[in-house]
């Protein structure tokens, strides 16, 4: 080979050098110069992540600021199965970590053709701060809110819960959850590789839902609960309902159902168990609902408490015939007493003398067959039949309480506007939302104030001589009324020979009443009158009640001694 042509070779390769350097830099000269803009809001892109920053739910608080649900900081732990280079390795780390199943961890970050999976939604805060420091590619880490409620069973029925992500599914949850939710914010970053956050590009800060503040007393529906368990241990009762109305207000100090829940596990509770019966459903209220007929025959003046009727031992409507609870012979009887001994026979009379169209009048003026408008979800109206659909025996029954329906929360409103003069006021749960007060409840007379004051008597007889006398607390009276209800039987038709409610309904003091109390249980055994099964629960409600908020008695010469 000669030196010339070993020449040419080494100018053509230094030409190709300078060519392929020429070329080279004139393309990072037009990525930098022309392209850099658009390369760099790629290179941003890719890296690029807005997170979504969860508004703190509102508290919710008794009517003391005691809280009954609140949110406790958690995180929730994320994958990308695709970046996740050792599956196994991972999965038993986070499984070691977090305390949750390594195989159901694994199987999710076996399957890449995923790119995000849940591995734990509101895990501890503390545990995953552990995970998230050993920098794991693939694992993401979201702060999340944990909805929890410190009190558990106490109110449960009326609090409701909220789901995993942090929506009201029951109770006042559900009711306010538009309130309690607050406003998402949300956050541009730019991270690294490893997931670290390198840059923040933009914040929209999350503004938190609203605080709000309940009628209810923590300690009194405690108490209560505590009462209607044992009420119904006593009893074996299938059920229990219990309702403490301030009847110059209409504000709910207490609300219970038995058998109850713990709201912190409701996933593991049936559904049956944590309605709140007291708004919700409906029973046969039995003699408690006999105020409705004298009112209405007081208010007309077609008698007065002391017109005198002569009752025979039964009565015949249409094709039935009914007697009283006790046997007896023809008897004459005072309105008044036909409430204090709880007469069908005296009841269904006055009711016969007004007449079906005035009585379902009545009927309607005291609510039944509406809705109260109580603030809680699913708010039952009762069953009240319009009177074209009445039988020939319809008087014979409802006048009596049975054949209609009723919810607790209708009959404690009611006592409650009898125990106020005469002037019925909405019953509610909420004081106020925020620093907000809430729309003042609904108000409207149903009776007259003599017509109130009338039955007024009539009602402290009941408790002084009649069938509530297991009502009676030393030192203060009563004004009340028992009710037992046979309860309808499905299969068979008619009423069932075997399974009551029995409910007990009332105000104390009568004189200047500050609670109106109602005790409903289902299906008792061994017993089934509202006198013995409900008055006793109502007196030891009324009891601690009483001491509680500090009410001076109004007849302190029947005290007991010391």
């Amino acid at each position: 080979m000669t030196l010339r042509l070993v020449n040419r070779r080494i100018r053509l390769l230094v030409f190709l050098f300078a060519l392929a350097f020429a070329v080279t830099l004139a393309r990072a000269l037009w990525l930098q110069g022309v392209r850099a803009g658009n390369l760099d809001a790629l290179a941003a892109s890719q890296h690029r992540e807005t997170i979504t920053l969860p508004a703190r739910r509102g508290t919710i608080y008794d009517r003391h600021g005691h809280r009954l649900a609140i949110g406790e900081q958690s995180t929730t732990v994320y994958a990308n199965p695709k970046e996740i280079v050792d599956p196994a390795a991972v999965a038993e780390k986070v499984a070691t970590t977090l305390g949750v199943r390594e195989r159901s961890v694994l199987a999710l970050l076996s399957d890449r053709t995923k790119g995000f999976v849940y591995l734990a939604r509101k895990a501890d805060s503390d545990k995953a701060r552990l995970l998230e420091r050993q920098r794991i590619v693939g694992l993401g880490f979201i702060p999340e809110e944990r909805r929890t409620y410190p009190q558990r069973t106490v109110g449960a029925e009326v609090v409701g819960y909220a789901g995993v992500d942090n929506d009201g599914l029951s109770g006042l949850e559900l009711e306010l959850n538009g309130r309690l939710v607050g406003t998402e914010g949300s956050e541009s970053v730019i991270r690294d590789p490893f997931g670290r956050v390198l840059k923040v590009l933009e914040s929209k800060p999350a503004r938190p839902g609203a605080n709000v503040y309940l009628t209810l007393d923590e300690t009194l529906q405690a108490q209560v609960e505590r009462i209607l368990a044992e009420t119904r241990r006593t009893w074996e009762a299938k059920d229990a309902t219990a309702i403490v109305l301030d009847p110059r207000t209409g504000a709910v100090l207490a609300m219970a159902v038995e058998p109850g829940f713990d709201a912190n596990r409701y996933p593991d509770v049936p559904r049956e168990r944590q309605r709140n019966r007291a708004v919700t459903d409906t029973y046969e209220p039995g003699s408690t609902f006999k105020v409705v007929t004298l009112a209405g025959a007081l208010e007309t003046r077609m008698v007065t408490p002391r017109t005198k009727y002569v009752l025979p031992p039964e009565i015949h409507v249409a094709d039935r015939i009914i007697h009283d609870a006790e046997p007896r012979g023809t008897e004459t009887m005072t309105v008044s007493e036909i409430l204090t001994k709880s007469s069908n026979i005296g009841t269904i009379t006055l009711a016969l003398g007004l007449g079906a169209t005035e009585l379902s009048r009545w009927i309607d003026r005291f609510g039944f067959g509406h809705q109260t408008g109580i603030d809680f979800p699913g708010e039952s109206r009762g069953i009240v039949l319009p009177t074209d659909q009445w039988s020939g025996s319809t008087i014979g029954n409802v006048p009596i309480g049975q054949g209609i329906a009723v919810t607790p929360i209708q009959m404690a409103s009611v006592y409650a506007a009898l125990a106020n003069d005469g002037k019925w006021i909405q019953p509610h749960l909420v004081q106020r939302i925020g620093h907000q007060a809430t729309p003042a409840p609904e108000r409207q007379r149903i009776v007259s104030t003599k017509t109130a004051s009338e039955l007024q008597r009539m009602l402290r007889g009941v408790v002084r001589e009649g069938t509530g006398t297991e009502a009676q607390v030393p030192g203060y009276s009563i004004a009340g009324k028992t009710g037992t209800a046979a309860k309808p039987d499905p299969v068979l038709g008619g009423y069932s020979t075997s399974k009551y409610v029995s409910s007990f309904v009332g105000y104390l003091p009568a004189s200047k009443p500050r609670l109106c109390i109602l005790v409903a249980v289902d299906e008792p055994k061994g017993a089934i009158w509202g006198g013995s099964v409900a008055a006793p629960a109502f007196a030891k409600i009324a009891r601690f009640a009483l001491q509680y908020l500090e009410v001076p008695p109004d007849r302190p010469g029947t005290l007991a001694p010391a």
